[in-house]
């Protein structure tokens, strides 16, 4: 599989230039309503389900949004690669707003079923804000992937940082109008879903991705091989070049194609393990850290600190992206995977260290969210430049699938861990995962700057 760098710009006359600027406001948009949504209910997931059914079973509640937002790439991705990003989007992010519901409607009636599975569907809240970042990238320059990534990648930061600490306020409003303790912040997660989901049905025109296929198909020689189902010709079956060109999807485009995709890519295998590796470190810690919070606080002092805690945390993952991008445009996509582990082993050194130290705790989680940045924005750039238009949207729902898994398999042991042997313990076994990672970050495969990939 040829590695596919550039996006062609001649041969159908149209400027890519202005449509990627619309793509980039309109998903930089969607990304803060979005954020808000995801942000404001996995700040109080924890503790409803810990209210609910204990500590144990909370990790596994939020691990149910990991897990579906894991589940709902696959479909959502097969979509994409047949229709577009645009329907793929929303359909995400109406799953998210059901999910969000169901979780309202589990809280009144303290049902452990339906509280999973409103998680479950939850999590396609945070599938639709994953997907966008490859979004930005159909038609980036591919000196700039990296920071246009980042770049939406940091759009979360706005609604993401602010939506922790709007949950009590969502609380106190919504206990007004009958609703059980904790279950606002999840009523006002489905409406911003939403609200996203109307937008993009209505603005994401023309789709990134299809516009990126008809120029890539445009600008093709007539003999040039590329990806089954890439592009057929005009009807008839010959012409120049320049024919009219009816694109498509290849009519294998799933799981196990990316798999054979990724297999034979190096590179592609980097980026997936990066991007793995680095959520369920992340998961890990974050998921217990309002257990942990609430282990030294009164209930009346538990909600602010963990807004304020997960607030630092999120800025440490979104905030600082379009430095990340920058960096990862500059010095390799290698070398940024790299300083973001040794980020995350300072994270799980801090946090594991702290005690009931809330500051000593915060600097930690923050290390975190900057570590996660590094793998997360690097690995997609490098995921999504070394595999071909036609297979992109595969092997990037595959990437999301096993990063879904990933940090899954995290947050389900995370609760029997911190129960059975306590947060300092968590954060080692934390620590400890990143091995793989660096093993194969260390191996000499062309994956460093611009260029250098295939």
């Amino acid at each position: 599989m040829a590695t596919d760098l550039t996006v062609p710009r001649t041969g159908t006359g149209l400027d890519v230039a202005p449509i990627q600027r619309r793509t980039m406001r309109l998903l930089f948009t969607t990304q803060i309503i979005g954020g808000v949504g995801v942000t404001i209910g996995i700040s109080v997931g924890a503790l409803l389900a810990d209210r609910i059914a204990g500590t144990a079973v909370a990790g596994i509640a939020q691990s149910a949004g990991v897990v579906g937002a894991a589940l709902l790439a696959v479909p959502v991705t097969r979509i994409m690669a047949r229709h577009g990003r645009r329907p793929g989007l929303v359909l995400a992010y109406t799953v998210g707003a059901v999910g969000g519901v169901l979780v309202v409607v589990a809280a009144a009636t303290r049902s452990v079923p339906l509280l999973f599975l409103g998680m479950l569907l939850f999590g396609g809240g945070t599938a639709a804000n994953l997907q966008a970042r490859y979004t930005a990238v159909d038609l980036a320059e591919p000196t700039r992937r990296g920071r246009q990534l980042s770049l939406i990648v940091w759009a979360t930061t706005i609604g993401a940082v602010a939506a922790p600490n709007f949950a009590a306020l969502a609380d106190r409003v919504t206990t007004g109008w009958g609703l059980p303790p904790l279950a606002g912040p999840f009523a006002f997660s489905a409406t911003a879903f939403v609200l996203a989901s109307v937008v993009l049905l209505g603005l994401l025109r023309p789709d990134p991705l299809l516009t990126a296929r008809r120029l890539a198909a445009a600008d093709a020689p007539p003999t040039a091989a590329g990806p089954p189902g890439d592009a057929a010709p005009a009807a008839g079956g010959a012409g120049p070049a320049t024919a009219p060109v009816r694109v498509r999807a290849p009519r294998t485009a799933g799981m196990r194609l990316a798999w054979s995709v990724v297999r034979g890519q190096p590179a592609a295998r980097l980026g997936i393990t990066a991007v793995a590796i680095g959520h369920l470190v992340m998961v890990a810690v974050m998921a217990m850290t309002p257990v942990r919070l609430g282990e030294s606080h009164a209930d009346a002092d538990v909600l602010r600190l963990v807004g304020i805690v997960l607030s630092l945390h999120i800025a440490g993952m979104y905030a600082f992206a379009p430095v990340v991008g920058w960096l990862t445009d500059r010095l390799g996509r290698r070398a940024v995977i790299l300083g973001g582990v040794g980020l995350l082993l300072a994270a799980c050194a801090v946090a594991g260290t702290a005690g009931h130290h809330t500051p000593r705790l915060s600097i930690g989680l923050v290390l975190l969210g900057l570590g996660w940045s590094g793998t997360m924005v690097a690995g997609s750039t490098l995921l999504s430049e070394s595999v071909s238009a036609g297979v992109r949207p595969s092997v990037q729902g595959f990437s999301d699938l096993i990063m879904g898994l990933a940090g899954a398999s995290a947050a389900v042991l995370s609760g029997f861990v911190m129960q059975l042997a306590g947060y300092p313990v968590l954060t080692l076994l934390a620590a400890v995962a990143t091995v793989p990672l660096v093993a194969l970050a260390l191996r000499p495969v062309p994956t460093g700057a611009p260029g250098e990939e295939g």
